[in-house]
C-alpha cells in the first residue's frame, strides 16, 4: 500500500467515525452538545402548564441555547426570547402587577412566562406545529396562513418548528431522569 493510499484510507476513517458520531449521537454526545440547564424550571413550569419539558427545553436551546441575557435583534430577551410586549401581556394576564421589561432577564420568570405563553397558543391552535409557528412567527401570521388554507409559508418557520421536534427528541433521549421522563 502507497502512502498516499494508506493517508486516504486513515481519513476516511476518520470522516465515517465522525459521520457516525453525529448521525448516532450517543448520549454523552449528545449531553455535551445540547446543555441542560435550570432544570427544575423546566420540569415545574412545564408540569404547571401541562407541557413536555423536554419541548420547553429545545425551545429554550432553540432560542438561547440556554443563555439567559440572550437579546435578539428584534428585541426578543432572555432564555425563551420574548419580546417585551408579550412579556407585559402575560404579566396582565397573571397579575405581575409590578412587572418590568428587565423581568425577562431572570431565568426562572422567563420560562414561566414562556411556558404560559406556549400553552396559550398550544390551546388555541390545538397542534404543536402550529403554536410552535406562532411562537416563532406571531398568531397574526400564523392566523392568516390558516384563512387562507396553507401551511406555514416563511422558510425561517419551517426550519424552526422542525428544528424544535429534532431537539425535543435529543432532551427527551439524553436527560430523561432530569427532566421526569423515567
Amino acid at each position: 500500500m502507497t502512502r498516499l493510499a494508506g493517508l486516504l484510507l486513515l481519513v476516511l476513517a476518520v470522516a465515517g467515525l465522525g459521520a457516525y458520531v453525529l448521525e448516532t449521537e450517543p448520549v454523552w454526545y449528545e449531553r455535551l452538545r445540547y446543555p441542560l440547564r435550570y432544570e427544575e424550571f423546566v420540569t415545574g413550569h412545564a408540569e404547571n402548564y401541562r407541557l413536555e419539558p423536554e419541548l420547553v427545553a429545545a425551545m429554550i436551546y432553540q432560542e438561547s441555547k440556554f443563555d439567559p441575557d440572550a437579546r435578539s435583534s428584534s428585541g426578543a430577551v432572555g432564555l425563551m426570547q420574548l419580546l417585551p410586549e408579550t412579556g407585559q401581556g402575560i404579566a396582565d394576564r397573571t397579575g405581575g402587577d409590578e412587572w418590568k421589561p428587565d423581568d425577562l432577564l431572570n431565568p426562572e420568570l422567563n420560562i414561566r412566562y414562556g411556558s404560559w405563553y406556549l400553552r396559550h397558543l398550544l390551546d388555541k391552535y390545538g397542534d404543536e406545529e402550529l403554536a410552535l409557528a406562532a411562537y416563532n412567527a406571531g398568531q397574526g401570521a400564523v392566523d392568516g396562513w390558516r384563512e387562507r388554507g396553507v401551511g406555514i409559508q416563511f422558510p425561517e418557520t419551517r426550519h424552526y418548528v422542525h428544528r424544535v421536534r429534532e431537539l425535543k427528541q435529543i432532551y427527551a433521549d439524553a436527560y430523561p431522569s432530569e427532566l421526569g421522563l423515567r
